[in-house]
């Protein structure tokens, strides 16, 4: 005798029952489905747009000891980049290569990311610079700045957030042991002198976007002490985690991310 197939065997009340019971089954996956696209989509993290600040044939600043700005501000930014991607953050990146020598070009490369910052190393003026020399060559130096500095434009499109952004970096740079530069208020209006935020209106590429922007000097490359620090790897990665941390609290408040 062959085997009776299980519906076969239910009344018609009993088989109304069960398709009942299938189509809510059906129906709880669809609404689970959509729950989980919908969280994802809230979840989803935020773009944070990084430049690597001049490069090509404007090197930028030179160290105390012969060496380029950019060489300093592409190491840094590589190293903030991977620190971002490793707690779940997206990153675009800017002129990693060095290859966008236009101003303007750099934010306009970022539309459509939720944050720029712009990754530099500081100098100072000639005045304050000394002789010395380094490996057979003659370079300059200063003893009287270092320290990191984070500017902001009242230019900007969105001044607010770039300034409360520039703050939660500030704070959580502070935090970490760092401290900031006060040398720039020989020039600028304070916007957050406690935590290193100043306003520089002019500067194209935090006027000249879209975006909440910041433009960050991590230290005075010009500094010979300072310039050593730079370049560790261990003050570089722990540097790196505090601006990731301060910009993902920042835009946190501000609705652009969701907690993890």
């Amino acid at each position: 005798m062959s085997e009776v197939p299980r519906l076969a065997l239910l009344s018609r009340p009993d088989r109304r029952l069960g398709a009942i019971i299938r189509a809510m089954a059906y129906k709880n996956v669809f609404i689970f489905a959509l729950f989980f696209r919908l969280t994802v989509a809230i979840a989803a993290p935020p773009l944070i747009a990084i430049d690597v600040g001049h490069g090509g044939k404007d090197g930028g600043a030179t160290s105390a000891r012969g060496l380029p700005e950019f060489a300093f501000n592409q190491e840094f930014a590589g190293v903030l980049a991977g620190v971002m991607r490793e707690r779940g953050q997206d990153v675009r990146e800017i002129n990693f290569a060095g290859d966008i020598g236009s101003l303007i070009a750099r934010p306009v490369a970022a539309a459509g990311s939720d944050f720029f910052i712009s990754i530099h190393h500081d100098s100072i003026g000639e005045a304050w610079l000394k002789p010395w020399l380094w490996e057979g060559t003659e370079q300059t130096y200063t003893e009287v700045k270092r320290g990191y500095g984070i500017f902001v434009s009242a230019q900007n499109p969105d001044p607010e957030t770039s300034l409360r952004c520039a703050s939660s970096i500030g704070a959580m740079l502070r935090r970490a042991g760092f401290v900031p530069s006060t040398w720039h208020g020989r020039k600028h209006l304070a916007a957050d002198a406690e935590n290193g935020v100043w306003y520089y209106d002019n500067l194209v590429v935090l006027y000249r976007t879209t975006l909440p922007a910041v433009l960050f000097e991590a230290g005075v490359i010009k500094h010979r002490d300072e310039e050593i620090e730079l370049a560790d790897p261990e003050r570089q990665a722990r540097m790196a985690d505090a601006l990731a941390t301060g910009i993902a609290g920042c835009l946190f408040v501000t609705g652009k991310s969701a907690p993890e």
